[in-house]
């Protein structure tokens, strides 16, 4: 029988595909967070954690979709993040152009919405520069063969 730590990334693996991590970043007025190569992906859950707080300040955050051919689509609309707190957590729920939810208190509803991502990136965008940082993971399963997701 394997260990806790196995069981737990087998069981993570079968439920919500391969797993990257982005180290954490300030990411001032906007950055790529993932590129997707090789083909369509189909995410199934994205999440971000303030590492350290946010400034407070008007700090407007979406989360965008950006192939390499085709239109970019936000795939977390505006989020005002000024002031949260280091542990708040951030999902996407995969319905194109509805809001960033927000968990305070360590804990975030994760509506597993699946959403499919062509070759391109997924940025985030800033309205301001601002002090702060958040960490994001990703979780996906490749659609075409050869296809994946890196940390940007």
């Amino acid at each position: 029988m394997g260990s806790v730590t196995q069981d737990g990334k087998a069981l993570r693996k079968l439920m919500l595909g391969l797993k990257v991590d982005r180290a954490t970043a300030n990411m001032t007025t906007g950055l790529d967070l993932f590129t997707i190569t090789g083909g369509r992906c189909l995410v199934t859950l994205m999440l971000g954690q303030v590492t350290t707080v946010i400034e407070t300040k008007t700090v407007n955050m979406t989360i965008v979709a950006n192939p390499t051919t085709g239109t970019s689509t936000d795939i977390g609309a505006l989020l005002d993040i000024s002031a949260d707190e280091a542990g708040t957590l951030y999902t996407v729920n995969g319905v194109a152009a509805t809001a960033i939810v927000r968990g305070e208190s360590g804990s975030v509803p994760a509506a597993l919405q699946p959403f499919v991502v062509a070759v391109g990136a997924i940025e985030a965008t800033i309205g301001a520069t601002h002090t702060g940082s958040i960490k994001w993971t990703i979780f996906y399963i490749p659609i075409d063969d050869g296809a994946y997701i890196t940390a940007a």
